[in-house]
């Protein structure tokens, strides 16, 4: 089983998270449509969610290109991995191997958006959401041959996000228990996922250096189960489809007696539903690279162990993010 793993550190996010953010469509009379703001606070918490608990997204520090009078910043961690168990084996007379598959990720994310526009009525009011969630599931990846693959898996995952809200704003203290009781801010609701994908892969050596050409599509569908609020509730989906080119090099140098590494990916990950309207996006390029040494036979089901850093940009902001790097083989 090769499982890769990668701790991402807190970080600061200028996206345009916040359920607040839909009181912008206020009209001159101060009236707000309590139903589209909840779906936008909506698209939020399971963009959040997403963000939070998939393994296939990054956490990391962005930079808004079109919230310029709005700050968010957001704290990220997350934790995950996946990996194909034992070896190939075969699947009766069909010439197709298979092997089980394990994916799994935790993660948590605390935003604070500070509304800063003098031309809207919320200015000076501050909205803060706190995430959790986690997801755990498999599959099974069939070969083939030696080099083309095909993994469907499904996952479920589970996250929990509260909301506050600091109203500052003349306009807020004067509707805030109007948008309160509408269920528009200070709810917390949980939520489940489930999360069906396909990945192709095509693996080849040239020498000793290992190209992966992989293409994800993912689902996820997502609905909350509680609430604080009867009046606040999701029911949403989210699309992903992520094609990404992973190139590793031993490079023949031995540091400490383990082999050092190299090598990175380039990836475009491309949103749709909740995903592009939550995270302000409808795509995401990253590039990664990293450094590791070889521990495969040294170290208890270790492979490397390693260092990795990634640029990231969309059509709306830019990032990085940084951690570790870590392949585990069983």
């Amino acid at each position: 089983m090769n499982m890769k793993s990668c701790l991402k550190y807190p970080h600061a996010l200028s996206l345009g998270l916040g359920v607040a953010c839909g009181l912008l469509a206020v009209s001159a009379s101060a009236q707000i449509d309590m139903t589209d703001v909840k779906n936008i606070a909506a698209s939020r918490v399971a963009a959040m969610d997403i963000l939070g608990g998939d393994y296939g997204l990054n956490g990391g520090s962005y930079n808004s290109e079109n919230n310029a009078k709005h700050n968010v910043q957001l704290k990220s961690s997350k934790f995950g991995g996946m990996g194909d168990v034992g070896d190939p084996s075969p699947l009766g007379d069909t010439g197709i191997a298979w092997q089980p598959r394990l994916q799994g990720s935790m993660g948590y994310l605390t935003t604070r958006k500070s509304f800063t526009d003098p031309s809207t009525p919320i200015n000076g009011d501050i909205n803060e959401f706190d995430t959790f969630a986690i997801q755990f599931g498999g599959g099974a990846r069939f070969w083939f041959n030696d080099h083309l693959s095909l993994a469907p898996t499904i996952m479920g995952m589970y996250g929990h996000t509260s909301d506050s809200y600091t109203a500052n704003s003349a306009f807020a203290q004067g509707n805030y228990t109007a948008l309160k009781n509408a269920g528009v801010i200070d709810w917390n609701v949980d939520t489940w996922t489930v999360r069906p994908a396909g990945q192709l892969a095509y693996v080849f050596t040239w020498r000793r250096t290992i190209f992966t050409l992989t293409s994800d599509g993912t689902y996820f569908h997502t609905e909350s189960f509680t609430s604080s609020n009867p009046n606040f509730s999701i029911n949403g989906d989210s699309e992903m489809w992520q094609n990404k080119i992973d190139v590793d090099v031993p490079l023949g140098v031995q540091i400490f007696n383990h082999e050092l590494r190299t090598g990175g990916y380039f990836s475009r990950s491309d949103f749709f539903g909740d995903l592009n309207t939550g995270l302000n996006t409808d795509h995401l390029y990253e590039v990664h690279g990293r450094v590791v040494l070889d521990f495969l036979g040294q170290l208890w089901k270790c492979q490397w162990i390693g260092v990795g850093y990634s640029y990231l940009w969309g059509s709306n902001f830019n990032g990085i993010s940084y951690g570790l790097d870590v392949a585990f083989q069983f």
